[in-house]
């Protein structure tokens, strides 16, 4: 009985690591067990995090304050770089896991950005920026480590003290303004 037990818990363990891996990277499992997103999911996440910065970005330009439109000067310039080496590096059938636009999630974000009275602004970008770069480091980490594309695993890593230096800036942006 306790050796069916055992095998059944290993049983269990064992498919849910393998569905893990096959989770996309909004349920936010594959974050917590540390596993590297297949590419598509690396691909689909890293641009529409890219378009994500460069539209908030815009949005702090008009309604931040002089921290955050340094801040979002940055994110326009970085992210805009890493978005065109992003669509050099993929090809053939990665072609298609490119989005053209935000998903929905993201739409939302931008959309209360939109929505916040200049004077709150700082209270809603600011914490934003700092969630963005924390998700953007996990993600470039783990592909980086367990990528399976030589190329963008190359990349990933190249690319993730920038987006760990842009945590730093959102860091400190968010708590000057406590």
């Amino acid at each position: 009985m306790r050796r069916t037990v055992m095998a059944i818990v290993a049983a269990g363990l064992l498919t849910s690591t393998a569905l893990a891996q096959s989770v996309g990277e909004k349920t936010g499992v594959n974050s917590v067990l540390g596993v590297a997103p297949k590419t598509a999911d690396f691909i689909k996440e890293a641009a529409t995090s890219d378009i994500l910065e460069i539209e908030a970005a815009k949005v702090a330009q008009q309604k931040g304050n002089p921290t955050e439109k340094k801040f979002a000067e940055q994110m326009i310039t970085d992210h805009t770089k890493t978005s065109q080496e992003l669509k050099q590096l993929v090809d053939g059938e990665n072609k298609s896991a490119l989005p053209t636009g935000l998903d929905d999630s993201s739409e939302k974000k931008l959309d209360r950005l939109r929505d916040t009275k200049p004077a709150d602004f700082a209270s809603e970008y600011d914490p934003m920026q700092v969630n963005a770069h924390k998700d953007a480091v996990s993600l470039f980490e783990r592909y980086s480590k367990g990528g399976d594309d030589p190329k963008l695993k190359d990349w990933a890593g190249k690319t993730l003290p920038a987006l760990q230096h842009h945590l730093e800036l959102a860091q400190e942006m968010n708590n000057s303004r406590k």
